[in-house]
């Protein structure tokens, strides 16, 4: 069984699209579906998973947050604003944790897992050349910090199991499509999901704890 959770967004419902032609077995979970939860309710995604049950296969992450009409990247400290910084964090960070928490218990036990979360390269610090986009960038090193602490916890209690933070690539979605630079080479949402169901695929062990870009590669924390 594959659940996505984020399962309305661009990835997610791409990602879901491609694990349901490739013959899996793919539960949606998101807004305004009939499996519901709240990021930002630890009761909702507590009794999402008590419905779901144990013995997953796949769970991905799809959840994110860039930006709304209050709240967008910052290109300097001087557009810091605690507010801004809590969301993001709410978001990318401890709504993932939360995931983790109630969902890597469910992973199956007698065969290879995964739970995938979908972070980003510019959560990396080591490559962070550029600057800006304080409140994305923390939140989602936080994300993968996350992924990479709770991995080892995993791999003493789920030896098969496997935990990682996915980078989609630029992709046309609501939540990067305003910020695509001119030139970028930017995927759809089909394409990315291709790539990130491939990866998820050919993981192995020796890669729990790690950030993977949509074509396998590792990415440095």
């Amino acid at each position: 069984m594959h659940l996505i959770l984020g399962a309305t967004g661009g990835i997610g419902a791409a990602v879901s699209e491609v694990f349901e032609a490739a013959g899996h077995q793919v539960m949606r979970a998101g807004r305004n579906l009939s499996l519901n939860f709240d990021l930002l309710d630890e009761r909702s995604i507590a009794a999402l998973a008590q419905s779901i049950g144990a013995d997953l296969d796949v769970v991905v992450d799809a959840t994110g947050f860039l930006h709304n009409a209050e709240v967008r990247p910052e290109k300097s400290l001087s557009q810091i604003r605690p507010e801004a910084l809590a969301l993001n964090f709410a978001l990318n960070a401890t709504g993932p944790a939360l995931l983790m928490k109630h969902f890597l218990p469910l992973l199956a036990r007698d065969r290879k897992s995964v739970f995938a979360s979908l972070s980003a390269r510019v959560g990396s610090i080591s490559d962070n050349h550029l600057g800006g986009w304080y409140g994305y960038r923390a939140s989602k090193a936080a994300l993968n910090q996350l992924i990479r602490t709770a991995s080892i916890e995993l791999a003493r209690t789920n030896p098969y199991a496997i935990c990682v933070a996915l980078h989609p690539g630029n992709v046309a979605t609501n939540l990067s499509g305003p910020f695509a630079k001119s030139g970028l080479a930017v995927q759809t949402p089909a394409a990315a999901a291709a790539r990130l169901c491939q990866v998820i695929d050919d993981l192995t062990s020796g890669q729990s704890g790690c950030l993977i870009d949509q074509n396998g590669a590792l990415i440095p924390f």
